[in-house]
């Protein structure tokens, strides 16, 4: 098959919706709502979308995995968001080293949990 898919976008539903949309825009993506009851969420060409849909199983166990370039940095910008303290049931851990690179985590207020990463060279 010869084909050049321009973008992969995730589906991921929010427990209660507006909660996760102003989590999302805190967190620096940028929001388009699409009514009634979804949204796209963007950072740059990287995309996915909110639904105000929630099943509970579903949500439990849906993760992503942001790649980014300068890791402790990111977590130094998530860490001065104050999520936690601002959303019941965020958490921001510290980075874990594993053996193909480094990773931390934030779980978003319905449980969506983001592994935010960099790879070994």
């Amino acid at each position: 098959m010869n084909f050049k898919p321009k973008s992969i976008r995730p589906f991921i539903g929010a427990k209660d919706f507006e909660t996760s949309r102003r989590f999302y825009r805190d967190l620096g993506f940028n929001e388009v709502l699409l009514p009634p009851k979804m949204a796209v969420f963007s950072l740059g060409d990287f995309s996915f979308y909110l639904q105000d849909a929630y099943v509970k199983d579903w949500v439990d166990n849906s993760m992503l995995f942001l790649e980014v370039e300068d890791l402790e940095q990111h977590l130094t910008d998530v860490k001065a968001l104050q999520l936690p303290q601002k959303y019941p049931g965020v958490r921001v851990s510290e980075i874990v080293t594993n053996d193909w690179g480094a990773e931390f985590f934030v779980h978003d207020p319905s449980g969506i949990l983001w592994h935010i990463g960099s790879f070994k060279n």
